[in-house]
């Protein structure tokens, strides 16, 4: 079985407030892509990934007049996709919804929020002092995490979450002092929401139900300037360590050699530099009794991976649809 994780830049713009595809020669939210080569290259995409599930970060808006699950089957009907059936969870105000593709033919998938002692649902809020006042600041996810329960072909049960935690940049920020006070801010809260998240993934493990974490994190060692005044970026904390850890070789790579070459998953124009950062964002964490069965990871880099760099149409389709690539998860159940 195959299961992906995919942050689709911009998706909701591809998308008219009925769901129809605005597959014209107007300009997508990509720069300089128009809407109809992003639906192109993303039919591409994801029929090369033949996943079947797979989690769309950024996906289309659900909002009033706005539906997640009718653009996205919407496109999957344009795209002849097995993976055809969608569902959501709680929807947010950020036109970026979490939500999930997959074959209904091999998968049942139900949202399935939980609550356990110390982490509440996702859509409610969980309380933590940051920053050592002995005063409990109240954190909330502007995209809360999508936890799913999941039942393959075969009668195999697991629990998957898809998550996008994001540190808001320092806007409304009038001089380099406050630039740092909020950024410093808003990393705590990240790391708030990633404390929160591990707690889910310590209940579920201690229940012994196999889970998948994937998503953007949008953090990870040695990305973020301000992370050695808090010893541990957000990849981390959610992975955790020990018995209860939770594997990506990407992640484990990326934490072992700080200083060297690490796998990258995202690639972002900086335009004052004239030049292009990459980045690892997105991963597919599993817990340990699932990567005992001998999973193989991929990363769909149109430079970096030898079959998408000698697959032209492919190699131009990632690169034309979203600044990230899928990553993919292949692995029996």
């Amino acid at each position: 079985m195959r299961i992906a994780t995919y942050n689709v830049e911009w998706m909701n713009s591809l998308f008219d407030d009925d769901g129809a595809l605005l597959n014209d020669d107007q300009w997508s939210s990509r720069h300089d892509v128009t809407r109809a080569a992003q639906i192109d290259a993303l039919r591409t995409v994801f029929r090369a990934l033949d996943a079947d599930a797979i989690m769309v970060i950024e996906a289309p808006d659900t909002s009033r007049g706005r539906d997640t699950v009718r653009a996205l089957e919407t496109f999957a009907r344009h795209a002849d996709l097995r993976a055809r059936q969608a569902v959501i969870g709680f929807s947010n105000d950020t036109q970026q919804e979490i939500a999930l593709l997959y074959d209904p033919d091999v998968l049942v998938v139900t949202h399935a929020p939980q609550v356990h002692a110390g982490a509440p649902r996702f859509d409610g809020s969980f309380r933590i002092d940051l920053d050592i006042d002995a005063t409990e600041d109240e954190v909330v996810f502007s995209k809360p995490p999508l936890e799913l329960l999941v039942e393959s072909e075969s009668g195999a049960m697991l629990r998957m979450i898809g998550a996008h935690l994001k540190s808001k940049a320092p806007h409304g920020a009038r001089d380099r002092d406050e630039v740092m006070r909020i950024s410093i801010a808003n990393r705590r809260k990240q790391l708030a929401q990633a404390i929160w998240l591990r707690a889910r993934v310590d209940a579920i493990l201690a229940d012994a139900e196999p889970l998948i974490v994937l998503g953007d994190l949008n953090d990870g060692p040695g990305l973020d300037e301000y992370e050695h005044l808090f010893g541990r970026s957000s990849v981390e904390i959610i992975m955790g360590a020990g018995d209860t850890a939770l594997s990506d070789p990407h992640a484990r790579q990326a934490l072992q050699r700080r200083l060297g070459a690490t796998p990258t998953t995202a690639r972002f124009w900086i335009r004052p530099e004239q030049r292009f950062l990459q980045a690892l964002l997105d991963y597919v964490m599993i817990s340990p009794d699932l990567a005992a069965r001998s999973p193989t990871w991929r990363i769909w880099h149109p430079l970096d991976d030898p079959k998408c760099w000698s697959d032209p149409a492919l190699r131009d389709a990632l690169v034309t649809a979203s600044d990230h690539f899928p990553v993919s998860l292949d692995i029996v159940l």
